[in-house]
């Protein structure tokens, strides 16, 4: 299956207008939406983006929620009701609207990050800050995990 891998940061024109990494086009067709599904993040100061597969896990998580319910309701105004679809030009170029620069804080550059079924957009400055925390939480989540692990020279599970 196609991932959105690796980042790219590319520059905003005077209209709005962004390429879109050639790799991320390419995972986009194959994914079967025409242009690009995008919304405010809920827990990050960043967009999410991506294909139909995006729009598939949200439309199951808004299923899996009781029918006719606050919660339900909730979740569809957040992802749906402030989502754009965004198409993608004959140049590779997108147009991001305002509201979605604006909620990101991003001006004249942007950043696309792969995150395997989906990417993120962020302000370049604000990624950086966002991947070294982040690189910060997997170290300390490697030192607790790798502080449970048995050594190699153990005999567990053996069967006589």
């Amino acid at each position: 299956m196609d991932q959105f891998v690796s980042s790219f940061t590319n520059r905003i024109d005077a209209k709005g207008r962004v390429s879109v990494p050639a790799s991320f086009r390419t995972v986009l067709a194959k994914d079967g939406l025409d242009g690009i599904y995008c919304y405010p993040s809920l827990d990050a100061p960043a967009l999410d983006a991506g294909g139909q597969r995006l729009v598939d896990k949200i439309n199951s998580l808004v299923e899996d929620i009781a029918p006719y319910s606050d919660e339900r309701d909730q979740l569809a105004t957040a992802l749906f009701g402030t989502s754009e679809i965004l198409s993608i030009d004959q140049d590779g170029r997108t147009i991001l609207p305002e509201r979605l620069r604006e909620h990101a804080g991003i001006t004249s550059h942007i950043t696309f990050v792969g995150l395997g079924e989906k990417f993120q957009l962020w302000e370049p400055k604000r990624f950086e800050t966002h991947l070294a925390e982040a690189r910060d939480k997997v170290r300390d989540l490697r030192k607790l995990l790798g502080a449970g692990r048995r050594g190699s020279g153990g005999a567990e599970g053996t069967r006589e």
